[in-house]
């Protein structure tokens, strides 16, 4: 029976302590430890820089969709004298003079 609380207990990780890096605090602990200002500044940084990340990745996404672009199929999926047709069949609004 105890040889059986013992491996249920094993199961669960360890509990998260502030001195896991070999004797060092974590990254997190570091900047918690750290201004407000100066956390501010790293928050904004990482903003920064995975904003630059998701600019570049939505560039290059657009390069791709303007590479593959068809004039000619476009207009044919426009159908544009087909719309001047239907245009020009709709009844004109009469416009009262003041």
């Amino acid at each position: 029976m105890k040889n059986s609380n013992l491996e249920i207990q094993n199961l669960y990780p360890p509990k998260f302590s502030k001195k896991t890096w070999e004797g060092e605090q974590s990254p997190i602990t570091k900047i918690q430890s750290l201004s407000e200002s100066t956390r501010k500044i790293i928050l904004w940084l990482v903003m920064i820089i995975i904003g630059l990340g998701l600019f570049t990745f939505y560039i290059k996404s657009i390069q791709k969709r303007l590479k593959s672009f068809e004039p000619e199929r476009f207009k044919e999926e426009l159908k544009l004298p087909s719309l001047k047709k239907e245009l020009e069949s709709l009844p004109k609004i009469e416009m009262p003079k003041f």
